[in-house]
């Protein structure tokens, strides 16, 4: 499979920045996502910190996944939307980190995950005969499906927070991805009807039950 130059700029930035910050620990500490910062007014954060990683391995899966997905984000949406949809996620998932961790002073994080996770749900959403299969199961299933699992998941991890993933950017970035990708091409409402039926149920009573647990603990 060979690589588009704009999916590789993006994976270029991401390798560039993240080791970067793998060496420089005042680099990294300037330009990762940090609450009390953020609250501070270094709203800057909010973009920089899709462009840092905790390890190589964290680099890798995200770059992995938007190889693997963002060509066929780049094929319906043309360069230009890809580039605003790509960092239009990225940001969206770290507000969501805001909002949802905000109380949390000591909260931080970094990582694509946001803007990978919107191409990942735009693609679905585009294609909705797209096949997906995980690395440890290795048996293709249907995009929608598979992006029912991704947010049952998400919204399981936001509630536990103790398995040190980026949920709530990575809801965020599902959100955004459908949501800007049905701006952009609102002809995939009756395309992909069953798919954005299904993954529009998940969310809002991913939501709601968010929220009772969020009331019923205060």
């Amino acid at each position: 499979m060979s690589i588009t130059f704009e999916v590789l700029i993006v994976i270029l930035l991401n390798s560039l920045i993240s080791y970067k910050g793998f060496n420089d620990v005042i680099f990294f500490e300037k330009f990762h996502f940090k609450m009390s910062n953020i609250k501070n007014g270094e709203y800057y954060r909010f973009l920089t910190s899709g462009f840092l990683h905790v390890d190589k391995q964290h680099l890798l899966f995200n770059m992995v996944t938007l190889y693997f997905f963002g060509d066929f984000v780049l094929n319906i949406f043309g360069t230009f939307w890809f580039f605003c949809l790509y960092l239009a996620c990225l940001i969206i998932g770290s507000v969501f980190c805001f909002i949802i961790h905000n109380k949390n002073n000591n909260f931080s994080a970094v990582g694509a995950s946001g803007a990978v996770t919107g191409i990942l749900f735009s693609a679905i959403l585009a294609y909705p005969d797209l096949k997906l299969a995980l690395l440890f199961f290795p048996i293709p299933m249907p995009g929608y499906f598979f992006g029912i699992a991704y947010l049952v998941y998400t919204f399981y991890g936001i509630n536990k927070e103790n398995d040190g993933i980026g949920h709530s950017a990575h809801l965020g970035g599902a959100i955004s991805g459908i949501l800007l990708s049905i701006i952009l091409k609102p002809e995939l409402i009756l395309l992909s009807s069953k798919t954005l039926l299904l993954l529009s149920i998940v969310i809002v009573f991913g939501i709601i039950y968010f929220n009772k647990k969020i009331n019923s603990s205060t």
